[in-house]
C-alpha cells in the first residue's frame, strides 16, 4: 500500500480515507485491470471477419493479457490471484462479459453457418469458458505461462474443429 501511496503521491493513510479497507482498494485496482483486459479483447475481437476468427483473436487475446500481467507487473498479478482465488465482484462481473461474448460468437457463427446447433447454447459457451480458464485465471496461467501461448492456437482450432457443422 505504500509503495501505491508513493507513486500516486499520497500518504498512504490519506487513500485509507477514501476506502474501507484494504481490500477495497485491491478491488477498485482489479476491476480498472479487468477493464483494461477486457478492452483489449473487445479490441480484438471487433474487426474479425467471421466468428471463427473472433474466437481465435478472442483466446489469443486473453492469454497474452494474462501473461503480460504476470511478467510485467507481479503486484498486480498477486492481487489478481487474490480476487480470484476468493471470488471478489470484480472476477465474477468479468467471468460474465467473457461468457457473454462467447455466447454471443457462438450466436454468431450459428447464424452464419459456422457452427453448429446441435449442442445448447449455454453449454458449449461455458465449455470453451472452462477450455479458456487456466490460461486466464491467474491462479492456474502461473502453471500454463511456458505453454500459453501455443495453447491458444492448439485449443481454439480443437474449439472450432468440434463447433464445424456436420
Amino acid at each position: 500500500m505504500a509503495e501505491l501511496a508513493k507513486s500516486i503521491g499520497f500518504s498512504k493513510s490519506y487513500i485509507y480515507k477514501f476506502f474501507e479497507s484494504k481490500q477495497a482498494i485491491g478491488e477498485v485496482i482489479c476491476a480498472n485491470r479487468l477493464e483494461m483486459i477486457m478492452a483489449a479483447v473487445l479490441s480484438a475481437v471487433a474487426d474479425a471477419p467471421s466468428a471463427s476468427e473472433k474466437l481465435r483473436r478472442l483466446f489469443r487475446a486473453l492469454t497474452e493479457a494474462g501473461s503480460e500481467l504476470f511478467f510485467h507487473d507481479r503486484k498486480l498479478y498477486d492481487i489478481a490471484a487474490v480476487a480470484s482465488r476468493e471470488k471478489w465482484p470484480s472476477t465474477e462481473r468479468y467471468a460474465e462479459r467473457l461468457l457473454k461474448l462467447i455466447e454471443s460468437i457462438l450466436v454468431e457463427g450459428r447464424q452464419a453457418g459456422e457452427f453448429e446447433r446441435k449442442t445448447p447454447l449455454d453449454e458449449a459457451t461455458y465449455a470453451i469458458y472452462m477450455v479458456m480458464c487456466p490460461f486466464i485465471n491467474p491462479v492456474q496461467l502461473q502453471f500454463n505461462l511456458e505453454t500459453a501461448p501455443t495453447a491458444a492456437v492448439l485449443l481454439s482450432s480443437l474449439i472450432l474443429r468440434s463447433l464445424a457443422p456436420d
